[in-house]
């Protein structure tokens, strides 16, 4: 039987080497050198990062700073690299959602799903 390690690694490794990461990778790749593609993909991130904390924190976002988000946002979209970056982004978090369904069903066949347990 292998180690149960050894399934993981090689797991990632086929990740690794899928296209969808390749793609990811490359495209991330082009943001990073773009000046200002990054800077605004980077600003776009610590407006979502700030948000995020407020919420964690119980508080309100301001109407000033939920339109801000909102242009900053439109800005990052309209922008063709940044925007494809997102969708790349979008489709390996699926992925990646995908395989914790896959490797937590012995969990679920045992317990039930989280579903199931407040039904």
């Amino acid at each position: 039987m292998s180690n149960i390690y050894d399934s993981a690694r090689e797991l990632s490794n086929t990740l690794r080497n899928s296209d969808e990461f390749q793609n990811l990778k490359n495209l991330h790749e082009e943001v990073e050198n773009d000046e200002v593609a990054k800077r605004m993909l980077d600003n776009f991130r610590q407006i979502q990062l700030d948000l995020q904390q407020k919420q964690m924190q119980g508080q309100q976002p301001s109407e000033e700073e939920i339109t801000q988000a909102q242009k900053q946002f439109e800005m990052v979209q309209q922008h063709d690299v940044i925007s494809k970056l997102m969708e790349e982004e979008q489709r390996m978090s699926t992925i990646i959602s995908d395989l914790n369904k896959i490797i937590t069903e012995p969990l679920e066949d045992l317990y039930g799903s989280p579903e199931e347990q407040q039904g």
